[in-house]
């Protein structure tokens, strides 16, 4: 569950007239600095990302799923549950309630702490925009 400042950082952005990706990285920058903390870890850099905009989905940001061919059929079925989850009632309860929950939790707590250091965050921006074209 997202800290309350961070949803209203995000709201703030949106009202500001800023894109919901930029509203969407208030949650990734949580989600890193959780890993960073060591409240749970994440396998990769990309994992993280993606957690963060899973919890942006849920949380009511108006971020759209990812397009064709961008990601597998799974994870753009993930993102399109969040999706409508958040923008039907957002959620507002903290995981760890239910025994699923409970599992998810203990599962990411077994999972690396150091795969958002620094290094390994430019090794995956430097990987990404070599992925891009130039302008």
């Amino acid at each position: 569950m997202p800290d309350k400042e961070t949803i209203k950082r995000a709201k703030r952005d949106l009202s500001e007239g800023k894109s919901p990706s930029t509203a969407a990285g208030e949650f990734v920058h949580e989600e890193i600095e959780h890993v960073r903390q060591g409240k749970h870890g994440a396998r990769s850099p990309q994992q993280a990302i993606a957690i963060g905009l899973s919890e942006a989905r849920r949380a009511g940001i108006p971020l759209k799923p990812p397009a064709h061919g961008k990601t597998s059929m799974k994870a753009r079925k993930k993102a399109g549950r969040d999706y409508k989850q958040g923008q039907t009632s957002p959620k507002t309860q903290a995981e760890g309630s239910t025994p699923r929950g409970k599992a998810h939790l203990e599962a990411m707590n077994r999972e690396p702490k150091n795969t958002t250091s620094h290094s390994a965050l430019s090794r995956y921006a430097k990987s990404a925009a070599k992925r891009r074209s130039a302008p």
